[in-house]
C-alpha cells in the first residue's frame, strides 16, 4: 500500500487542531503533525499577501487520499486550501505498515 505525506496550512491553531483530530478520528490519517506557526508569502488574486499559518503534515495511504482531500476542503475555511500530497518512496517498513493499518476503511 502506498503511503503519502499530505501537507496543508491552516490559518490558526483552532482550525489546525480541529482538522487534525477529524482526520485521525475518521481513520483518514494515521498521524498528523501540527507544526509551529510559519510566515507565508504568496500571490493571491494579483496581490502579494503575507500570513501566518499552521502547517499540518498528514500521514495517510494513497487509497484514503480522495476522502482525506474532501474532508480537508469541508473543514478548511479557505476557498482554495493548500493540499499537496507527496509519495513516500522509502521509510521504516514497520512505520509504513502502521500507517496502512490505521487508515484501513
Amino acid at each position: 500500500m502506498e503511503t503519502l505525506l499530505v501537507i496543508t496550512n491552516c490559518p490558526d491553531e483552532e482550525t489546525a487542531n480541529a482538522i487534525a483530530l477529524a482526520l485521525v478520528e475518521a481513520k483518514l490519517a494515521a498521524c498528523v503533525n501540527i507544526l509551529p506557526r510559519v510566515q507565508s508569502l504568496y500571490r493571491w488574486q494579483g496581490v502579494v499577501e503575507s500570513a501566518t499559518e499552521i502547517p499540518l503534515f498528514i500521514k495517510t495511504s494513497a487509497e484514503r487520499y480522495a476522502a482525506l482531500e474532501t474532508a480537508i476542503r469541508e473543514l478548511h475555511p479557505h476557498a482554495i486550501p493548500e493540499i499537496i500530497a507527496l509519495p513516500v518512496s522509502h521509510g521504516l517498513p514497520e512505520y509504513l505498515n502502521w500507517v496502512a493499518a490505521e487508515t484501513v476503511q
